[in-house]
C-alpha cells in the first residue's frame, strides 16, 4: 500500500460518520474562503474552480459554499488564514508533508510538532523533504465511469501526463497548471470526478517495517484529524501481506 494512493489508503479517521463529515466540511470551507481571495468568479480563478469541484464531490451544501466564497472575496470578512507547509520525518524514516490553513500559526506549529514528537518523528525545515516529492494535479474516477482504454484516451487527449487504472478506479495525473482543463474535459466525457486536487506525489516510496506501522498510522491519523491540516502526503509503502493482516 503506497502512502499517497487515495484508492489504496486505509481510512485513518475513526469515530462517527457525522464527525468525519464535519471535519471534511471544515477543511473544504477554509479552502473555499482562501481561494476566493483571488476573486469570486471560478472561471477566472483556477484555485477556486478546483475548490468548488472538491466541495461538490463531498456534497457540501450549496448555501455553505456561497457563504464561504462571499466571505473570502470580501476584504473585511475573509479572515486571516495563513497557508503554511510543514515537513518532517515520521517513524521508520517516512517523509511527510503537511499543508495547513491556520488562523493561529503558533497553535498549529505546536500541535503538529507534538504529534511528531509523540510518534518518535521530527519536524524539519521547509524543503527538507519536499525534494523527494513532485507537485501534481490528481483526478479520481470510480471504475464504473469508463473502461481503462476510454479513460486513458480521454485523459491524454485532455493533456494529462499519466493514467493509472486499478480495481477501485482510475487515477489521472497532470501538471498542476493543467488540473482545471483536464478536469473539465473529463467531466464533459464522464461526469464529475470523485476527486480533483493538488497533491504531493512521492518520487520513490520506502517500505515501512511492521513494528513501525501502528505508530505511523497513529501519527497520520492525528495530523489528518487536525482542523488546520488540509492535506497529508507521505512516501511509505506497506507490503500486501502486511496489509492483509491489518485489514483482516
Amino acid at each position: 500500500m503506497a502512502g499517497h494512493s487515495k484508492f489504496k489508503n486505509i481510512m485513518y479517521r475513526k469515530g462517527a460518520q457525522d464527525a468525519k463529515r464535519a471535519k471534511v466540511f471544515t477543511k473544504l470551507i477554509r479552502e473555499l474562503t482562501v481561494a476566493a481571495r483571488n476573486g469570486a468568479d471560478p472561471d477566472g480563478n483556477p484555485r477556486l474552480n478546483t475548490a468548488i469541484a472538491a466541495a461538490k464531490a463531498a456534497n457540501l451544501p450549496k448555501d455553505t459554499m456561497v457563504r464561504a466564497i462571499k466571505r473570502g472575496s470580501s476584504p473585511s470578512e475573509g479572515g486571516n488564514f495563513e497557508e503554511i507547509r510543514y515537513e518532517g520525518y515520521g517513524p521508520g524514516g517516512v517523509a511527510i508533508i503537511i499543508e495547513t490553513l491556520t488562523d493561529n500559526r503558533n497553535r498549529t506549529a505546536s500541535e503538529i510538532r507534538n504529534a511528531f514528537t509523540t510518534a518518535g518523528g521530527s519536524l524539519g525545515e521547509t524543503n527538507s523533504v519536499s525534494f523527494q516529492f513532485e507537485r501534481v494535479g490528481a483526478i479520481g474516477y470510480p471504475a464504473a465511469a469508463a473502461s481503462a482504454d476510454e479513460m486513458f484516451e480521454a485523459a491524454l487527449d485532455a493533456g494529462a501526463a499519466d493514467v493509472e487504472t486499478m480495481g477501485e478506479g482510475h487515477e489521472v495525473t497532470c501538471a498542476p497548471d493543467d488540473l482545471n482543463g483536464v478536469r473539465e474535459a473529463l467531466a464533459a466525457a464522464f461526469g464529475p470526478p470523485v476527486r480533483a486536487q493538488f497533491e504531493w506525489r512521492p518520487q520513490n516510496t520506502i517500505e515501512i517495517a511492521d513494528d513501525k506501522i501502528e505508530t505511523l498510522f497513529k501519527l497520520l491519523e492525528a495530523l489528518d484529524d487536525n482542523d488546520d491540516v488540509q492535506s497529508v502526503s507521505a512516501n511509505f509503502e506497506v507490503a500486501d501481506e502486511t496489509m492483509s493482516k491489518l485489514t483482516a
